[in-house]
């Protein structure tokens, strides 16, 4: 390969800063990273972060910084995933993803107080989107009610929804 490469804007030189050995990222500037992809709860960053070689203190460090600046917020992380998934999932089911990812349990049992009204219309919502009409026989209304258990419905909602009792009737 020639040093110099004709016919193009830049001169092109062979070594340069592919030279330089990589530098690698401070833990905060990892953490943002991580952050500036989507939400992450304070525990998913410190299980992220502690894959790597660093002390635990000056993980809890950073992890407190980037907290007291709002960029680490556990109430954002419940309110992003309960807004992005709660149409298509019950409150049993969005318990368990919050649980999963390291919230506190006082959010959680906030967010699902905050959630237990609309339970219904939701699960309705689902069923009409994949179902559409009463089942005609045991088989189709039992894959029908697996199908709303599996999404994280209670069992009443999914006996009311599969039913076809409408508020009125209850």
């Amino acid at each position: 390969m020639s040093a110099v490469v004709v016919n193009w804007p830049f001169k092109v030189v062979q070594g340069g800063a592919a030279d330089k050995p990589p530098s690698t990222p401070s833990l905060k500037a990892r953490a943002i990273s991580l952050l500036a992809q989507r939400e992450y709860s304070r525990q998913e960053l410190t299980d992220k972060l502690a894959e790597q070689d660093v002390s635990p203190e000056e993980l809890a460090l950073a992890l407190a910084q980037l907290e007291a600046k709002g960029l680490v917020d556990d109430a954002r992380v419940v309110e992003t995933l309960v807004n992005r998934r709660a149409g298509k999932l019950g409150g049993m089911r969005l318990r368990q993803e919050l649980q999963a990812k390291g919230v506190s349990p006082d959010l959680v049992a906030q967010a699902m107080t905050d959630l237990k009204g609309s339970e219904l219309a939701r699960a309705r919502a689902v069923w009409q989107k994949k179902f559409g009409q009463l089942a005609s026989s045991s088989t189709e209304r039992n894959k029908q009610a697996r199908f709303l258990a599996s999404r994280g419905f209670s069992g009443e909602v999914v006996k009311q929804v599969v039913a076809g009792l409408v508020d009125d009737e209850l």
